[in-house]
């Protein structure tokens, strides 16, 4: 038998000496890379990304001085906490950013899983995005008013608080070239213009120098301003808060959404 095997290498190494080789396509895994199963998900990513942030667990476990505790069958550290969130921490500690999707609704679970691993900046990191979060459901707005009767001007109400600034710019643009010489005239606060009168005519509400009754320019203008710049911008008119009076121009508030 032992003879069968000594002719039977012989004859191998005679047709192709590279069949007793080792395979040249296997490598050993680096050393510079670890392989983590967390909750059942595979993860590979370089012990100095893991190591990012000393005195984390993953820093202590990339660099040994955590004990591996568990592994799977195939001998890589397992974690026993929730595998598809972790990508979310893996992608933050390569990139030093916390990039989530518009409609990632785990950021409980993220922030308590950012605490287990001892990343406090990742915490911190959350905890902003999630206020940023409820900012943005709570919309802003933008009163144009007269100082007189407060019902005879426009409401702006936007889910994106840099918008309602970017309009608060134009009408107020609007406005000097309109004023011009008459400073005083209007009075620009954080959420409202105030102009010091309007009054009401046929066409509609008009915006005049109280002094002389000089026209300036209608608030339908305003109104159609606004609303071009919102479409200009990427949003869209959800609703005429006062659409009983049956058009944009008519309403006496405008609501807009991405």
């Amino acid at each position: 038998m032992e003879w069968n095997l000594r002719r039977m290498e012989s004859e191998l190494r005679h047709i192709n000496p590279d069949l007793l080789q080792p395979s040249k396509s296997f490598k050993k895994p680096s050393s510079g890379t670890i392989t983590l199963n967390v909750g059942g998900f595979l993860y590979t990513a370089h012990r100095i990304t893991l190591s990012k942030h000393l005195g984390s667990f993953l820093e202590e476990l990339a660099n040994g001085k955590k004990a591996v505790q568990h592994t799977d069958s195939m001998g890589n550290p397992f974690i026993d906490r929730d595998g598809p969130v972790f990508r979310h921490v893996l992608n933050y500690l390569r990139t030093g950013e916390l990039q989530l999707p518009d409609d990632f609704r785990e950021a409980g679970l993220l922030r308590r899983e950012a605490d287990f691993y001892r990343l406090s900046e990742l915490v911190e990191a959350v905890t902003e995005w999630e206020n940023q979060r409820v900012a943005q459901r709570e919309p802003a707005f933008l009163e144009v008013t007269d100082s007189h009767e407060r019902s005879q001007g426009l409401k702006v109400y936007c889910s994106d608080a840099g918008f309602i600034e970017k309009v608060k710019g134009r009408l107020v643009q609007i406005s000097k070239s309109r004023l011009d010489g008459f400073p005083e005239e209007f009075v620009v606060s954080s959420n409202v213009i105030q102009f010091r009168h309007f009054i009401k005519s046929e066409p509609g509400s008009r915006l005049v120098l109280k002094e002389d009754s000089t026209f300036l320019c209608t608030l339908d203008c305003l109104k159609l301003e606004t609303v071009m710049l919102a479409l200009k911008s990427g949003f869209k008119l959800v609703t005429a808060l006062d659409s009983s009076k049956g058009s944009v121009v008519a309403a006496e508030a405008l609501h807009f959404v991405k």
